[in-house]
């Protein structure tokens, strides 16, 4: 796997599916959590293997056995996961026991929901992933955790803020008191974006935050730092520097372990997040 300079990712190999953990929340011990691969499922061609993802053309029954794959793996229960309806927006659901197995097992009755939070245990959250931001949220003192999606339209309208912001209207949550992990992504060496974007980046972040999240090139495109970018945004909103973890693993420099949507032209899988009170 390449990573970009000091990584905070480790490829877990001990169980029976491989999957992604990260020391900065491993050491949290009253959470589970993890990023899927693309290996060690059962979906077949450019969906290949452990693709899970509902609506990307696969047999549902395929989908189906790689959850239940995974979830042994990670410990989960596979009935009682919680699933994102994402659509690039910054709308967070606020999820109780009553929420157990929406998306998976059971029709959701929410729709347009990029973030999820919950301050119950036992409910494992799911997002999803192919070359967008995972956000992963943990209160270390009121015991609460947020997992969002974030992707260039997420991050410019600040879902990691509003994130902590909804945890602190239900749970009573201050930024100082959360630990931050930015998950695998497109990184910037491989993310070229156009004007528009570019525009709507400098007019939410300051001059002194730019330089590190915009690099002109020279045929009028520009190189995103995503990751840069969510870092600036949960500084902005309180967090603590050192409570900010980067994954540094870059989805579309590793399309051969992990699902990336510019890499592959739009012909891949889906990756995904898990994060559960324990």
């Amino acid at each position: 796997m390449k990573f970009h300079n000091s990584s905070t990712a480790v490829l877990n190999t001990e169980n029976e599916i491989p999957f992604l953990t990260f020391p900065g929340l491993s050491s949290i011990d009253f959470i589970t959590h993890g990023f899927s691969t693309r290996l060690g499922g059962v979906s077949n061609g450019y969906l290949g293997t452990m693709n899970l993802g509902y609506a990307n053309g696969d047999d549902p029954h395929n989908v189906d056995e790689n959850y239940k794959r995974i979830c042994n793996s990670l410990g989960l229960s596979r009935d009682d996961l919680v699933l994102s309806d994402q659509v690039h927006n910054t709308d967070i659901k606020v999820v109780t026991g009553e929420d157990k197995g929406k998306g998976i097992r059971k029709e959701r009755d929410y729709s347009g929901i990029d973030g999820l939070i919950t301050n119950v245990k036992g409910i494992p959250f799911v997002t999803f992933y192919a070359d967008c931001v995972p956000l992963y949220l943990i209160d270390i003192k009121r015991k609460a955790i947020g997992l969002s999606h974030s992707g260039w339209r997420g991050t410019v309208n600040r879902m990691g803020k509003v994130t902590l912001l909804a945890m602190n209207q239900n749970y009573g949550t201050k930024p100082e008191d959360v630990v931050v992990l930015i998950g695998p992504s497109i990184c910037q060496d491989c993310y070229e974006v156009s004007e528009d974007v570019a525009h709507a980046f400098r007019d939410e972040f300051n001059s002194t935050q730019l330089p590190a999240i915009l690099t002109e090139n020279e045929n009028n495109k520009y190189q995103l730092n995503l990751w840069e970018a969510n870092r600036q945004i949960f500084l902005d909103a309180g967090v603590k520097d050192e409570n900010i973890h980067i994954s540094s693993v870059c989805t579309s420099c590793n399309s051969d372990l992990l699902f990336s949507h510019r890499a592959s032209q739009g012909r891949r899988g889906t990756l995904a997040a898990f994060l559960m009170l324990k």
